[in-house]
């Protein structure tokens, strides 16, 4: 029987990058693959297109992009450097958008450039990329699952009444 006292827990963070030129270019899938295994500490996985679009120059099956699953002691190693070095270097930061919550508890964050993380080399970056997070909380509704990650410390925008 499950505790619906329990406090909510995070599952996983899932990063993903979208790498439509990759299908052209095979040397800009390794280069995004190196810069997120050095964000993530770990290998990504090549995500493939599950359908083909004539008008993208795109057939079923082809690389389209990256994603890193992270669980455990990284999950909370990443999520931490992410809060406290990474969201505060970005440009014009006032806090994450409280909207980005799916209505299960889980919250989505893209983050426009790959250089604000401190393991990339700005003067080995030939293009700039960006990010989509998503953290998988265990929480059943948006508050709990807010209140979790406010807890934990991520930087929510301030309400304007």
């Amino acid at each position: 029987m499950v505790n619906v006292l329990a406090v909510p827990k995070m599952k996983k963070i899932v990063i993903n990058i979208g790498l439509g030129e990759a299908s052209q270019d095979k040397k800009v899938l390794q280069a995004a693959s190196n810069e997120l295994a050095a964000i993530t500490g770990q290998k990504p996985k090549i995500t493939a297109a599950r359908q083909s679009i004539a008008g993208f120059k795109l057939r079923a099956g082809q690389p389209v992009g990256l994603m890193v699953t992270l669980r455990g002691q990284r999950m909370y190693d990443f999520f931490e450097k992410l809060v406290k070095i990474v969201l505060p270097r970005l440009r014009d930061f006032r806090g994450v958008s409280l909207k980005s919550f799916d209505g299960r508890g889980n919250y989505s964050l893209g983050i426009s450039e790959q250089i604000v993380f401190p393991e990339i080399n700005y003067a080995k970056v030939k293009k700039v990329r960006s990010l989509e997070l998503t953290i998988v909380t265990d929480a059943k509704t948006d508050e709990r699952a807010q209140k979790l990650l406010e807890l934990l410390g991520m930087p929510f925008e301030k309400r304007q009444n």
